[in-house]
């Protein structure tokens, strides 16, 4: 996607060898017209899969989600990193490690919002190490969903995510992929 591709070159910040800030368009604040093009290229991406909900995880993913399930007139679910007093005692839940954060987070969804059979689609700001994306397909697991595909904002193809996606046959769709970092710059994937 170009224009997500523009954005990145324009205001991403490349932080060492392994870590890309996007904080000013992605997740801390957001672009809304970017984030509607990006929800608009994901529901072109996965047009014909019969989505009947987007899942993601607090909180970088929740803007793409959004205006992904927006654009498939689905709702959307995300799995929470706290359990709050409002959260009911029935919930799946899983561990997901986070490299930027270097930390562990207990990620939970209530049951009431996935039903067995439901088929759904997996959203994420980033893909790395495929541990966020790992931590949903437990979920989807134990709730008896369908994971139709996985729709990745930025992708890093120097690290072992996409491979662990492609080795359980799972379709996926990068708007941005980064083959590698050098001298500050983003080197982005054909």
């Amino acid at each position: 996607m170009k224009l997500l591709e523009e954005k990145i070159r324009q205001d991403g910040r490349v932080i060492g060898t392994e870590v890309l800030k996007v904080d000013n368009f992605l997740n801390h604040q957001i672009d809304p017209k970017l984030m509607q093009a990006m929800g608009n290229e994901f529901a072109q991406l996965f047009k014909g899969q019969q989505i009947d909900k987007v899942l993601t995880v607090e909180s970088s993913g929740i803007a793409p989600a959004v205006f992904t399930a927006l654009a498939l007139d689905v709702p959307m679910v995300f799995a929470r990193k706290k359990k709050s007093l409002t959260l009911s005692d029935e919930n799946y839940t899983a561990d997901v490690f986070s490299f930027t954060k270097q930390e562990t987070n207990h990620i939970i969804v209530d049951k009431r919002f996935l039903t067995a059979g439901e088929r759904i689609l997996l959203i994420d700001d980033f893909l790395a190490n495929g541990q966020a994306v790992e931590g949903m397909l437990e979920i989807a697991r134990a709730a008896s969903v369908d994971v139709v595909g996985v729709g990745i904002v930025i992708e890093k193809t120097f690290q072992k995510g996409r491979a662990i996606l492609d080795e359980k046959g799972i379709h996926v769709e990068s708007l941005a992929r980064i083959a590698a970092f050098e001298d500050g710059q983003v080197i982005f994937a054909d």
